[in-house]
């Protein structure tokens, strides 16, 4: 099987909805000044306005954000407009419980009695309210995302309207999804069946696997598991189906370059994080010796290193997370300098909660968010009822809800049931 293309780096066409509003991104970089000309061009284009609000006439006065935990785990966050509407989104509870005291002490305060409608301002202003910035990182960004994400259902419901919308969608109703495995302890023929089983229950033309020892200094998971599983997966899958594989940053350059060989030689589609996510420049010279696609930015929550591995062709994926990253916005905005190089956004969503169902929004209204998006089953463990969606994988697509808002409605005698931290 021949080796999969890089990624094409030339700007998108002028009627895709993602590209930047003026100017021409400069071509692939050479010299530090054509590195430092694409800088420019890449943050023109995260500048625009991600929110369409037009819907919503009135102020939306932010009166209360509380945080609610479940019976079974979950971790909820309610936010409450002075006219009583309410929005919520269901946390990482994986994180969340450590973190929504720092949440309530730094980042509540700053958005109590602001306008929900100027939300894209008050992102700015939270990062700097009391030296917000010196907590960068998931601690700070995560319980800002989940805030967020309840927000947009708020203003959706008042609205009348879908997040997607809100988002500047739809694009797309029906979301492909690639099956996404953590498996990497089983050994390369359990993992692979363990695959073939999940593909045929969803009927997903695209998985994920992983190779490597997760931050394992070049060491595998199992010995030997990495050089077994990269051909096992291709025989038993089939030439046509899509393969992405994932180090989880296991690998030093010589050896991640090594890896990436084998990739290309079954043909798969993209290699993420063959290195450490913050080793930038490593990174960048994995990308240089490879014509697999490099995917990475799962573990970032800055927008200057996003634009920073764009512009210096370290990546020709980007991943970033919903939760991780800081929600819907502040993706949008990656997505969009991606979009600007003719690449794709494909984000890593946390597998936990209704992380799917924010991933589905997303991916309705971003034109780049590439052939397959992450999945690893519906909720389970959250009740809710969803009137315009199954809300689960048929024939490897799953439809995004069309209802107002997130578009599903919590169990209310759950949601009373929780207790109320904060």
């Amino acid at each position: 099987m021949p080796p999969a293309p890089r990624h094409p780096l030339s700007p998108p066409s002028a009627n895709d909805g993602a590209a930047p509003q003026a100017g021409a991104v400069p071509a692939p970089p050479s010299t530090l000044e054509d590195c430092e000309e694409r800088m420019k061009a890449l943050a023109q284009a995260a500048t625009r306005p991600v929110l369409d609000l037009s819907g919503i006439r009135g102020p939306v006065i932010i009166e209360a954000i509380d945080t609610l935990r479940t019976a079974n785990g979950k971790y909820l966050v309610r936010v409450r407009s002075g006219d009583g509407v309410e929005g919520i989104a269901v946390g990482n509870e994986f994180h969340l419980g450590f973190l929504h005291p720092l949440m309530h002490h730094r980042i509540v305060p700053a958005l109590i009695g602001q306008d929900a409608r100027d939300w894209e301002a008050l992102l700015e202003r939270v990062y700097r309210h009391a030296c917000n910035y010196k907590l960068q990182g998931m601690p700070f960004w995560q319980p800002l995302a989940t805030i967020e994400f309840a927000v947009l259902d708020l203003l959706g419901r008042i609205a009348g309207c879908s997040v997607a919308c809100l988002l500047g969608g739809p694009v797309r109703h029906d979301v492909a999804v690639y099956q996404a495995f953590d498996d990497r302890e089983k050994d390369a023929e359990e993992s692979v069946e363990r695959m073939a089983e999940a593909i045929a229950a969803s009927g997903a033309r695209a998985a994920k696997f992983k190779v490597g020892g997760r931050m394992g200094r070049n060491a595998d998971s199992l010995p030997g598991r990495t050089a077994r599983i990269i051909p096992l997966a291709r025989q038993r899958l089939g030439d046509s189906f899509t393969l992405y594989a994932d180090a989880n940053g296991s690998f030093d350059v010589p050896e991640a370059i090594r890896v990436g060989r084998m990739l290309e030689d079954i043909g798969a589609a993209f290699f993420e994080e063959p290195v450490p996510f913050d080793h930038f420049d490593d990174t960048r010279r994995v990308a240089a010796a490879l014509r697999i696609p490099l995917a990475g930015g799962e573990q970032d929550a800055s927008l200057y290193n996003l634009r920073w591995a764009l512009a210096h062709d370290a990546l020709q994926v980007v991943q970033p997370d919903l939760f991780y990253f800081g929600g819907f916005v502040r993706c949008a905005r990656v997505a969009r300098m991606a979009a600007a190089l003719g690449r794709d956004c494909t984000p890593h969503i946390s597998s936990t909660g209704l992380g799917f169902l924010y991933l589905l929004h997303f991916a309705a209204a971003v034109p780049n968010v590439g052939p397959h998006q992450e999945y690893k089953g519906s909720a389970n463990d959250v009740p809710f009822s969803c009137a315009t969606s199954p809300l689960r994988a048929e024939s490897g697509v799953v439809r995004t809800p069309a209802g107002p808002g997130l578009g599903v409605d919590l169990d209310p005698a759950w949601v009373a049931s929780a207790d109320r931290l904060v």
